[in-house]
């Protein structure tokens, strides 16, 4: 049995969303990286933009925690696996520090990790001591390392906000509002971080100007339990996975592509934007992104549309998620009003909306099996299509998300997180009996045989199975 993993950790959390927990989480990171240290980063609940950043911040991937959609197995296995190659673990929360169910408190409390209260200090002075005092001791099991303030103006300023510090909380310095640090914001979050051509002077400034404002000395080591062992099955052995990536498709979850790998699929990067064709794949995945921002270019790229749609005619299986889905309809307009024909394989169109539509976890009940996530845009879709299944918040938030299917292809506004179901996700991109046999007699490579995915566990009994569910 797997032994247990000690490492230095601390969760950053804030009273409220804005206060700038993402600035501080990829200040911390640089500032413990160009000191030599191996950094890990974490986010809490489901978030794609925010990781951008604190991978670039961190120099490693970025994985999602959350205890409902990731779970809580999952999440230890994570953090256990982190703690035994790196220095500091890092997770930025979500929301407040109490906000939702599960919260970031109830993730930290759950694996001890000790939280580093966020507060943003514009137009404050002795009440950042109250709204500190709240955060430590509103929970009073809640393991709490100390605050730091963010959007400081001058010293004075900082040593008032320090000062107001009560019953032995430890102050972690400041970060002034005057270094033009702060990352940039759109409808769905922050900025892409590959949209950003100064990020990186952006992060050395950040790390500059925290090291200038507090000691740098890691944190307590925190204990993290070894996981249980449960074996990934080859279910996608020798299967190729067409994967959109590029500025209008770039929201996937790293342990999603991860569990494809694992599961021995073949990614094939393109993007929908300038390829001129699909790579030679079995299966497509659409990921969600920012499609609003360039539909224009989407509508212009006539022999990528052209190659979709023969992908679908095809009979090959397509996974969408919501900008992939918008991606597949008649139309998007955008909220200047210009409208984009596109791919034209969902009869519908979508209009996107300066406020947000819909923000909730959801777990979907596919014909393959239940499967988890979350869903959050700005665009309203109309369509006469009837859904196979609709989405079910948790803990009640806006959202029963529709899920569309047209043959192979399964679309929906949900954004599916594939770890919590890895058979169902499986079953969505392994191709029917014809393509996978054909696909394995044309294929040359050292790959897995196609015949046997797993003990006992045959691709005829898998495609049997499917095709059995499917029009």
């Amino acid at each position: 049995m797997s032994q247990p993993r000690h490492c230095p950790a601390v969760l950053i959390a804030a009273p409220a969303s804005g206060q700038g927990k993402t600035t501080v989480t990829a200040a911390l990171a640089r500032l413990h990286r160009n000191q030599g240290r191996k950094v890990r980063v974490f986010k809490c609940g489901p978030d794609f933009l925010d990781p951008m950043i604190l991978e670039r911040a961190s120099g490693a991937p970025v994985y999602q925690l959350d205890m409902w959609m990731v779970g809580e197995q999952e999440s230890r296995r994570l953090l256990w696996e982190a703690a035994g190659e790196a220095d500091l673990i890092l997770i930025e929360g979500v929301m407040g520090l109490f906000d939702g169910t599960p919260s970031s408190a109830d993730l930290a409390r759950h694996f001890g990790v000790p939280v580093l209260g966020v507060i943003d200090g514009t137009a404050m002075a002795q009440t950042f001591g109250a709204l500190a005092l709240g955060l430590a001791r509103y929970q009073p099991d809640l393991p709490f390392a100390g605050v730091l303030a963010n959007r400081v103006g001058t010293l004075r300023h900082a040593q008032l906000l320090e000062g107001s510090l009560t019953e032995g909380l430890r102050w972690y310095g400041a970060l002034s509002r005057e270094t033009g640090i702060e990352l940039p914001s759109r409808h769905l979050g922050l900025v892409q971080a590959s949209e950003l051509n100064d990020l990186d002077l952006r992060l050395d400034a950040a790390a500059d100007a925290l090291a200038s404002s507090c000691e740098v000395a890691l944190p307590p080591a925190v204990e993290f339990a070894a996981p249980d062992v449960i074996a990934v099955e080859p279910l996608l052995a020798g299967v190729r996975i067409a994967v959109a990536r590029d500025e209008a498709f770039a929201f996937t979850y790293g342990a999603s592509l991860d569990l494809l790998r694992a599961m021995g699929a073949e990614l094939l990067f393109f993007s929908p934007i300038r390829d001129a064709q699909l790579p030679p794949a079995d299966s497509l995945y659409l990921p969600g992104g920012y499609p609003e921002l360039h539909h224009v270019a989407l509508s212009q790229n006539t022999t990528m549309l052209a190659a979709i749609r023969a992908h679908h005619a095809a009979g090959k299986p397509m996974l969408a998620e919501c900008g992939g889905m918008l991606y597949l309809l008649d139309s998007l307009t955008d909220v200047e009003g210009t409208r984009a024909e596109l791919v034209g394989l969902l009869a519908g169109d979508a209009v996107m909306q300066k406020r947000l539509a819909a923000l909730a976890l959801q777990a979907v009940e596919l014909p393959e099996g239940s499967l988890r996530g979350h869903t959050y845009h700005h665009s309203l879709t109309s369509t006469e299509l009837e859904p196979i299944a609709r989405g079910l918040s948790p803990n009640g938030g806006r959202g029963a998300e529709a899920v569309y299917r047209e043959g192979r292809m399964t679309a929906s506004y949900v954004h599916f997180y594939f770890p919590s179901n890895p058979s169902a996700i499986a079953a969505l991109f392994v191709p029917d009996l014809q393509a996978a046999f054909a696909s394995k007699s044309n294929r040359r490579t050292a790959a897995p045989t196609l015949d046997r995915v797993s003990s006992g566990n045959t691709l005829s009994n898998v495609g049997a199975g499917l095709l059995a569910k499917w029009p």
